[in-house]
């Protein structure tokens, strides 16, 4: 980020990262993209949001309307992977539904120029899922946490084995020392098929499948969402559809599919709260003109 671009910033609420001070942007460009209609006031009159209900406000945003009461059993939310493109939807929609979040990212910098801001409700930090102590600072305080991390470095072949499998675990055990009362992880169809292609690199898949494996053996109450392919641009006509796991995949198994990232992201929140998703583990695509039908019933569907 120039420098000319921070000091212009320099008025802006500002908190410690690593003993670094970056600036938290009160919008980030997510905002303009999940904004709800609200009447405008300036920034400096904005306080930090705290978790509240949608009766509250009329203007909710139209993601999980019915849910936004039942966040009141969570004082903030960790998501991973919080720069990434699935896990950054994750943390728009939370902040719109005014859920206090911390946002877990390895670049600090670029989380503060494309997140939410502290008025938001929004707080950063900078850390590797990789390194325990960075993992259990950023959980204190969190009662929930949402998985979104995954390797970004093909030119790194252990980055899956840094992320999705050493990184999870200690995701899981840093939840575990602290207070965390669910874990919602983002994984992938093809985790349980070690020959499916994505495995050349670096064996992610399998990767995930441990990865996995230590959220399902936590003890914890979680749910693993395996997405098809991730997709940025909506298509028109098609609603998720979900299915236990290993439906999609190679044959025998049905023709993996697509789905909208912030399709996914919204099933991720809707985790937290749904009682129907605990210790569950399903894959998600989108299909033409399949009924759109409300996440709860969705998992319903799951043994």
């Amino acid at each position: 980020m120039p420098v000319s671009r921070l000091r212009t910033r320099s008025k802006i609420t500002c908190q410690s990262i690593c003993g670094r001070q970056l600036p938290i942007h009160p919008r980030g460009p997510w905002h303009s993209q999940y904004r709800r209609p609200s009447t405008h006031q300036s920034h400096a009159q904005h306080k930090p949001i705290k978790v509240r209900a949608a009766a509250d406000e009329e203007d909710s945003v139209k993601a999980l309307p019915s849910a936004d009461s039942r966040f009141g059993s969570y004082s903030q939310v960790l998501v991973t992977g919080a720069t990434g493109k699935t896990g950054a939807g994750v943390v728009q929609q939370l902040s719109d539904m005014g859920v206090s979040v911390k946002a877990f990212s390895r670049d600090g910098v670029k989380a503060s120029g494309m997140l939410p801001g502290i008025q938001q409700g929004v707080s950063i930090q900078e850390g590797d899922v990789f390194n325990y102590e960075q993992v259990s600072r950023a959980m204190e305080g969190c009662d929930a946490v949402i998985i979104c991390s995954g390797p970004t470095s093909r030119m790194d072949p252990l980055s899956p084995f840094k992320v999705d499998f050493q990184g999870v675990e200690n995701i899981v055990a840093a939840a575990k020392q602290g207070n965390v009362k669910k874990i919602v992880m983002v994984s992938s169809i093809g985790a349980d098929d070690p020959l499916f292609p994505l495995n050349l690199f670096g064996l992610v898949l399998v990767m995930k499948k441990f990865g996995e494996l230590a959220v399902q053996r936590s003890g914890i109450d979680y749910t693993i969402i395996r997405p098809g392919g991730l997709l940025n641009k909506d298509e028109d006509g098609k609603n998720p559809v979900v299915a236990p796991a290993d439906t999609y995949g190679l044959p025998p198994r049905k023709r993996p599919g697509s789905i909208l990232r912030s399709k996914v992201a919204e099933g991720c929140i809707a985790a937290l709260v749904e009682p129907e998703a605990t210790n569950k583990t399903f894959e998600v695509i989108s299909i033409k003109d399949a009924p759109s039908r409300p996440w709860k019933e969705l998992f319903a569907t799951i043994p």
